[in-house]
């Protein structure tokens, strides 16, 4: 099973979620475009976050230097982002896939992250409570539809926000994976923690191909 971790926006907790993930279904790990922060990048934050010994962390197709949006990054440190150079890599684990930013932040004068996304990958949608996120996330699902991506569910993060989540579960039709809660530190333990109660749900998804 593969699962493409994206997010309404930036910073609404896809690595976080992605770790969840990960460590519930001992699954390998693979963000394609890395932009800024090298030297403490999402996939140095997964590894941190581990406490299984059978993921595989896979090495990003493409690592850039400026914290920017990938278009700008990759144009900063000279280089094109080229679709056909982002190979998936080959594993007969579970397979999570990390976007950067939403489905629409783009990768070159052409393409967006949406594009990165393949026919048999189940789509997990991160969303984050704000002013605004509502439309964010009905904007995100009515794209991911329109291209026919299955979707497997969404993952709420942060303070639990009843009459936004019960609206948008609603409106998409889409199923609760669950929620992760505005907690004060992220360790292993923590992340361990919210993989036991969500990996029944996460399992659930490989029943339904």
């Amino acid at each position: 099973m593969k699962l493409f971790v994206t997010g309404i926006g930036t910073d609404v907790g896809k690595t976080i979620v992605s770790a969840v993930i990960t460590q519930a279904l001992q699954a390998d790990y693979w963000k394609p475009v890395q932009a800024g922060d090298l030297n403490n990048s999402d996939s140095h934050k997964i590894k941190r976050y581990l406490s299984n010994s059978q993921t595989v962390i896979h090495n990003n197709s493409y690592a850039l230097q400026t914290p920017a949006s990938p278009h700008l990054a990759a144009e900063i440190d000279a280089v094109t982002i080229d679709l056909n150079k982002i190979q998936e890599p080959q594993t007969n684990s579970h397979l999570v896939i990390e976007g950067a930013g939403g489905v629409f932040v783009p990768l070159n004068e052409t393409d967006c992250v949406i594009d990165l996304m393949q026919p048999d990958y189940k789509v997990i949608v991160v969303s984050r409570h704000y002013l605004g996120s509502i439309n964010h996330t009905l904007l995100t699902v009515e794209a991911l539809k329109n291209r026919n991506f299955e979707i497997g569910g969404i993952i709420f993060n942060g303070d639990e926000n009843p009459s936004t989540e019960e609206i948008i579960l609603k409106k998409t039709g889409l199923k609760m994976i669950g929620r992760i809660e505005n907690e004060p530190y992220f360790d292993a333990g923590v992340i361990r923690y919210y993989a036991d109660k969500f990996r029944e749900n996460l399992q659930n998804l490989e029943e339904r191909e």
